[in-house]
């Protein structure tokens, strides 16, 4: 219990400056509002945002949800797709030469272009939002992968191979395990990009769902609304975030904690 404090108390401190930052600058933003007199169709001061969220709590509640589901439902089919590929390319490394380039080509496509037609194509549903979300996600995740199992200690390969162990025995012995942190890596750059995906997607078309709350926000001159949004979207962010970080930390901190031994 002692230790957990100490990490605890530790952890405060580190963020402590980050916390300063923000409220920092919303105080300069708030000041700033007030002295230059600023319309709020112009530059809404934090106070009435947060004014806004208070006052359309349900209908921010009820847009959170779909956004919430369209992002988890993207990400968990993005980790599977990339999990599976990254797979397949380290039993098959032809395959890496041959999709590697068909990847990357995919990454350098606009969002801003290939929204649309996605929503064209497969409607107002769900369906859209879980292939754009995938589309931004995977990639991160893959490469993560990929560099994560050659970083495997050939050493140790070569030990459980004269030991009788399989390639799949190697890989799961050894290779599954030495890309875990490169993967939480790229889950933590991942998590970020997926909220902004889903809203993205449903900004272009949806049914609900934050961006729809941005959409007509800015269709009624509401930027005191659009911000309320924006500022829910970041939380959901950050709250992802962090359970990626939490995970992490289960799966991973039998390990760092043995390194600091």
């Amino acid at each position: 219990m002692p230790s957990l404090l100490l990490k605890t108390s530790t952890r405060i401190r580190q963020g402590l400056p980050a916390i300063l930052s923000v409220a920092a600058a919303l105080a300069a933003w708030e000041i700033y509002v007030l002295v230059s007199g600023v319309s709020a169709l112009v530059l809404p001061a934090p106070s009435r945002v947060i004014g806004q969220i208070a006052a359309n709590r349900e209908l921010l509640w009820a847009n959170t949800l779909p956004t919430l589901q369209a992002t988890l439902t993207g990400f968990a089919f993005s980790l599977t797709l990339a999990f599976t590929l990254s797979v397949l390319i380290d039993f098959v490394p032809r395959l890496r030469r041959a999709l590697f380039p068909v990847f990357v080509i995919s990454q350098t496509l606009p969002l801003v272009a290939i929204a649309p037609l996605v929503v064209l194509w497969f409607g107002f549903g769900l369906t859209p939002k879980i292939l754009l979300v995938a589309l931004v996600t995977f990639f991160p995740m893959l490469i993560a992968l990929v560099d994560g199992y050659e970083s495997t200690e050939p050493e140790i390969e070569a030990l459980l191979g004269s030991m009788g162990a399989s390639r799949v025995g190697i890989f799961r012995r050894a290779r599954f395990p030495s890309a875990m942190p490169y993967f939480f890596a790229g889950l933590r750059i991942s998590i970020t990009y997926a909220v902004v995906a889903a809203i993205f997607a449903e900004y272009v078309g949806a049914r609900a769902g934050l961006g729809i709350v941005i959409l007509n926000a800015k269709n009624s001159f509401r930027p005191d609304l659009m911000l309320a949004a924006v500022v829910i979207s970041s939380a959901l962010t950050l709250a992802l975030f962090g359970a990626t970080a939490l995970m992490q930390w289960i799966v991973l901190g039998w390990r760092q904690a043995g390194a600091g031994r």
